[in-house]
């Protein structure tokens, strides 16, 4: 298990500000991609009308996914207990797979680097696959 550094956490941080006004759109793009490539996570969504990419569903759950990262980002320094609440939900309520965090994650990962191609520098792709598995790693915690 990678831990953030002091760096790793400023580097997110740093990033994060610049592209949290897109946030909608990265959430929407990421989860429409995950649905496509990886067609098994519609299980968890099979009570929606329109899977489609873009769709009103997938653009309001991205958006609540990626309301869930910018909270992860403000609790960077403790995500395990910060993001407590969500994995209690994600574990008891909703059931979900935990090994779709991470698919979830790599499908943001390709969304950032596709928008944000000048920011997107090698040292913020680590930082931000750091994060995001630790992310991953958070929401998990409640099914160990």
């Amino acid at each position: 298990m990678t831990s953030l550094s002091a760096k790793d956490k400023a580097t997110v941080q740093a990033f994060w500000s610049k592209v949290s006004g897109k946030a909608g759109d990265i959430g929407t793009d990421a989860l429409s991609r995950m649905l496509v490539v990886y067609p098994q996570t519609k299980t968890y969504f099979s009570h929606w009308k329109d899977l489609s990419p873009g769709s009103a569903p997938v653009r309001k759950h991205g958006a609540t996914v990626m309301s869930g990262v910018a909270e992860a980002v403000g609790k960077i320094d403790d995500l395990t207990s910060g993001l407590l609440n969500l994995s209690e939900l994600h574990a008891f309520t909703l059931r979900v797979d935990p090994a779709n965090f991470k698919i979830l994650a790599h499908n943001i990962l390709v969304v950032l680097a596709i928008m944000f191609p000048n920011d997107f520098t090698p040292e913020v792709h680590v930082c931000m696959d750091k994060f995001l598995a630790a992310l991953a790693r958070a929401l998990s915690e409640k099914y160990r």
